[in-house]
């Protein structure tokens, strides 16, 4: 993660805002040697519910050898959420977990007190690559637990009127992923076919909605790959309109009220802890284990 998206915040992670769509354009950075489209955090909106981070990759077309390719990294407080719609990454984490994700899979992965993960080419896959990579903010109950990864062969899946939905996390249109939630969160991949969709909402979440291919528009305005609109809570149903079709995520959370402060790949509540924890990265402590790979070790970037 690019240190420059994570200065520390001030006041709550989410503002309360009106209930029209509001536009963000996310921010290209260059991760592991591939350019991807940031849409959180932002200077204005560092949270959606206790979803911090969003990043959208591709589609690129990759060689065995190509793609993601990231070494060895720390993580604290948050819990990392990879969904691929094209291609395929290799996961191995300091837990000795190592993971093949596919399109239509999820890999979760828990950081807590620590934990280190790498994401490499699995070397077999040639074709297009098309996916994001979504941070949670853990509360203060569950941040200093134990690490954990889960992943997710297949997950729930509903038709609603004019889309295809699979649900990531959380509860959408009757259908729950068994996905972890330490808070009350939802993700949802939208396929929706052309025409208009309306989605019904939780009234009491914050939404951004990121359009992953073809164009969304969403209150008369709209919405391409690299933009992102913001729904404040209030809204119990949004009308989304694709004339070609598109895929969308959906993304919502109630308001994540705890003071947060992210830096590099560590979400913590001050300053000193998450510089303790790159103290502690540098020096190889035991804190956040040990990867099992080839890939070089990434070290705490010069600020």
């Amino acid at each position: 993660m690019d240190v420059q998206d994570t200065p520390p915040q001030k006041g709550t992670g989410s503002d309360v805002g009106p209930p029209a769509a509001e536009l963000m354009e996310a921010r290209l950075s260059d991760v592991g040697g591939m350019t991807v489209r940031r849409s959180l955090p932002k200077a204005r909106r560092r949270t959606v519910g206790a979803w911090c981070f969003v990043d959208h990759f591709g589609p690129l077309a990759v060689e065995p050898d190509g793609g993601i390719d990231i070494g060895p990294h720390p993580h604290t407080g948050l819990s990392t959420v990879t969904y691929l719609l094209d291609g395929q990454v290799l996961h191995r984490d300091s837990l000795g977990s190592e993971q093949v994700i596919r399109p239509g899979q999820l890999n979760l992965m828990t950081a807590g007190n620590g934990l280190s993960h790498a994401e490499e080419p699995t070397g077999r896959y040639r074709g297009q690559l098309h996916g994001v990579q979504l941070w949670v903010a853990q509360p203060e109950q569950t941040r200093h637990g134990a690490p954990a990864f889960e992943h997710h062969e297949e997950l729930p899946r509903v038709e609603l009127p004019g889309a295809d939905a699979t649900v990531l996390v959380g509860s959408f249109a009757g259908a729950t992923s068994s996905a972890r939630a330490d808070t009350a969160l939802l993700g949802v991949s939208l396929d929706l076919r052309p025409g208009a969709t309306e989605v019904a909402l939780e009234a009491s979440y914050e939404h951004l909605l990121v359009v992953l291919d073809g164009v969304l528009v969403l209150d008369d305005q709209p919405v391409e790959p690299g933009r992102s609109a913001y729904l404040g809570p209030g809204r119990d149903q949004v009308l989304l309109t694709a004339p070609d079709g598109a895929r969308v995520l959906l993304l919502g959370g109630e308001p994540f009220e705890e003071r947060i402060v992210m830096w590099w790949n560590f979400v913590g509540r001050s300053r000193e802890e998450v510089a303790e924890a790159g103290r502690q990265w540098t020096a190889a402590d035991d804190r956040f284990g040990r990867v099992v790979t080839s890939a070089a070790r990434i070290p705490l970037p010069v600020t």
